[in-house]
């Protein structure tokens, strides 16, 4: 895995910003609920900080206990001594004007789809357009999670 964030941090885009390529960031965005703090917690060689508070809205109650209501960091160590910060969005769109702020500057994004929710392809294309001028400036990757053999056929 390292040597893939390896190759996004060293080739930035041409019309990244220098501050871009000196500390470089990945970000990880998606739906309530979709993992984006799991996914920067199994990665980061730090101990993350979190900003998980008690869900207040009764559909995100329904999913889990907590829930991002500004960002989650963490650090990524890469073997040439490269540190990369890790930031994980809210996932809830009232916080949404933290997307744009942690967006800034991306050296990379990380779209993590729930394949369980009722239109997950409505979602990428709600992401794409909402975070394209951060993919015009940097690469993406999508990830899937919550795929098990029922639902499978999504992820194909």
């Amino acid at each position: 895995m390292s040597s893939a964030i390896e190759k996004i941090v060293t080739e930035p885009a041409p019309t990244a910003s220098a501050a871009a390529r000196k500390r470089p960031k990945i970000v990880f965005t998606g739906s309530v609920g979709v993992g984006k703090t799991t996914a920067l917690k199994a990665i980061s060689d730090i101990p993350p900080v979190t900003t998980d508070e008690r869900s207040i809205e009764d559909e995100v109650v329904a999913m889990k206990e907590t829930t991002t209501v500004a960002m989650d960091y963490g650090a990524l160590i890469l073997a040439s001594g490269t540190k990369v910060d890790l930031y994980a969005t809210p996932g809830q769109e009232r916080f949404s004007f933290m997307w744009d702020i942690l967006g800034k500057n991306s050296a990379g994004l990380v779209l993590l789809l729930d394949v369980t929710r009722p239109d997950p392809i409505k979602d990428l294309h709600f992401y794409l357009e909402r975070f394209l001028p951060i993919i015009k400036e940097a690469p993406m990757v999508v990830g899937l999670s919550k795929v098990s053999a029922e639902n499978q056929s999504i992820a194909e």
